[in-house]
């Protein structure tokens, strides 16, 4: 039987917020944001679910989140590290049995078990995969003066999402690689990069959504709950 896990960041101190809580604790809707993502991982097909937080944040998530929230799939909540991938490979070892591996942002709470079943598929087919969005708008590439010097094709760009989703093998190699030196690790900003880099493996690009956005400033929580109220029938784990 293939086992799926998913690692879900929440180590980040989310400096852009302007608060004393750190942002996956903040309240949307009632529920603090980590546990809006936890909810959808919760309900869908994964078989574990590994919270990574900040080493002073363990036993509150475990005790004010996990248990209170009920999230029985949750199996550890581990200590992340100095950046993000620090964190993603703290999670990865500790998802040593699983054969595919769902890579996510705590920060994202409007994750759906559709995206879920996406990701998850897209990792079975093509072995590597991550969400995203066509762009909408026109991209400029400056140069070092601030002026245009390119304008890209604007239908070959995506906006990258997580979840991020791997064969566990691909991806645990390509992250043993990433540490095996420090000049390696300059520059990365996600888990797909790291495999490109790292391997020969070529990832695929899935639908995610426009509503799965990140929560990085005071401004996106009001964005956040006015698309979780949308309607009145949209909550996390459901689209």
């Amino acid at each position: 039987m293939e086992t799926t896990a998913a690692i879900v960041l929440a180590a980040g101190q989310g400096k852009r917020m302007e608060s004393k809580i750190q942002k996956q604790f903040l309240l949307l809707n009632g529920k603090p944001l980590i546990a809006h993502s936890l909810k959808a991982f919760e309900e869908s097909r994964i078989d574990q679910i590994i919270l990574v937080t900040g080493e002073d944040e363990i036993s509150y998530c475990r005790k004010e989140i996990v248990e209170k929230y009920g999230f029985s799939k949750v199996t550890a909540v581990i200590a992340g590290g100095k950046e993000r991938y620090h964190s993603v490979y703290e999670g990865l070892k500790e998802a040593g049995e699983a054969e595919y591996v769902l890579i996510h942002d705590g920060a994202r709470p409007l994750l759906t078990e559709e995206i879920i079943d996406r990701a998850l598929k897209g990792a079975k087919e093509y072995g590597a995969c991550v969400a995203g969005m066509p762009v909408k708008d026109t991209i400029k590439i400056s140069d070092a003066g601030g002026f245009v010097e390119a304008t890209p094709d604007r239908s070959k760009l995506w906006q990258i999402q997580t979840p991020q989703a791997f064969s566990y093998s691909w991806i645990r190699q390509a992250y043993d690689k990433l540490f095996s030196s420090e000049e390696y690790q300059r520059g990365v900003t996600d888990d797909a990069m790291v495999l490109e880099a790292m391997s020969c493996h070529r990832v695929r690009l899935i639908e995610g959504s426009y509503s799965n956005m990140k929560v990085t400033t005071p401004e996106d929580m009001a964005v956040a709950e006015a698309l979780m109220n949308f309607s009145g029938n949209f909550r996390p784990g459901k689209e």
